[in-house]
């Protein structure tokens, strides 16, 4: 397959696990190309006429030709400099590498990333939170992380991908609505009963049972494994972490317990404040399920790959989605 190719079915399969539903992600690009046709000339100089057909911000091809076969893969979670420069020198000592691919944003991936969480609000809606009090506690935490990301040096792997000459790309929140689609989906059906009972759920996937054993497994942050589940509610994509305010929301909707890859301090003292179970599943364990769904997808229509894993990613093959 080619780059292109292969990027396009990121964003496909990216939009098909989005847990606001298909269509009202195409609803979005359409508003997305209204607004770009109502830009002036020099507006329109600056526009990243990528969101016209991408709603993922942080999900790019961020140096190489769309055209290059892509069959040999360098994987991981977070992909910089020295990963690049890596995958560099594997070239130089026969082992072909057509693509660096991260998980994690880079370059122009990672300066605008904080758009993405926009969608928070819509999936907070549909667990029960009214979409006026979601978008209005959203607004301060996404300025406050574009703040964040405005002075960072965004581009250095990126232009360390150029000089070596080696095609460089991310994937971000795509894989992430495939690993909350999957969980969701999964909680969904087998209905745990007890914290303990989900804890148990998770480490049948071979992803969290790989991180148990390197003494990183799913834990129970907020709750004790007798305690009853309730409502589920699998909080894995939109970016990063959204407002503190939004515990309160969830226990009025409902939510009992919160499935999430991490959480701040300030995130753990309101889930206790607000009686919010809370069981972390793992970061890095939850970036590799889901880049492992987008990949075995990815085999699925183009064929086999071969994939280089390092920085954090795993490979292990799903026979089929929950």
């Amino acid at each position: 397959m080619k780059l292109k190719e292969l990027y396009n079915f990121f964003i496909e399969y990216g939009i098909k696990n989005d847990p606001r539903g298909e269509k009202e992600v195409k609803n979005l690009l359409k508003k997305e190309q209204q607004k770009y046709e109502k830009l002036s000339d020099k507006e329109k100089k600056y526009y990243d006429i990528e969101k016209l057909k991408n709603p993922y911000n942080d999900t790019r091809i961020l140096y190489g030709d769309e055209d290059v076969e892509v069959k040999n893969i360098l994987v991981g979670i977070d992909m910089e400099m020295p990963e690049v420069l890596l995958g560099w020198i594997l070239n130089q000592q026969g082992k072909k590498v057509d693509l660096v691919l991260s998980h994690h944003p880079e370059g122009k991936g990672y300066k605008n990333f904080y758009e993405v969480m926009g969608m928070q609000a819509d999936i907070l809606n549909k667990f029960g939170v009214p979409i006026n009090i979601a978008e209005s506690i959203l607004e301060p935490r996404m300025k406050e992380v574009q703040r964040k990301l405005m002075p960072l040096n965004h581009n250095r792997a990126v232009d360390i991908a150029e000089i070596l000459d080696i095609p460089f790309a991310c994937c971000h929140t795509p894989a992430d609505n495939c690993v909350t689609t999957y969980l969701q989906n999964l909680f969904d059906k087998k209905k745990p009963k007890y914290l303990q009972d989900a804890v148990d759920i998770l480490l049948e996937i071979p992803e969290y049972d790989y991180a148990a054993k390197l003494g990183n497994g799913p834990t129970i942050l907020v709750g004790a494994k007798e305690r009853k589940a309730g409502k589920i509610f699998v909080d894995m994509t939109g970016g990063t972490e959204g407002s503190t305010e939004v515990f309160e929301k969830l226990a009025i909707s409902g939510v009992g317990t919160i499935v999430a890859m991490h959480l701040s301090e300030e995130h753990y003292k309101n889930a206790q404040k607000y009686y919010i179970n809370v069981v972390i599943a793992g970061h890095i364990a939850s970036d590799t399920l889901g880049l492992n769904l987008m990949l075995d997808a990815v085999e699925r229509k183009f064929g086999k790959l071969n994939t280089i894993c390092v920085s954090g990613f795993k490979r292990f093959k799903h026979n089929k989605n929950i």
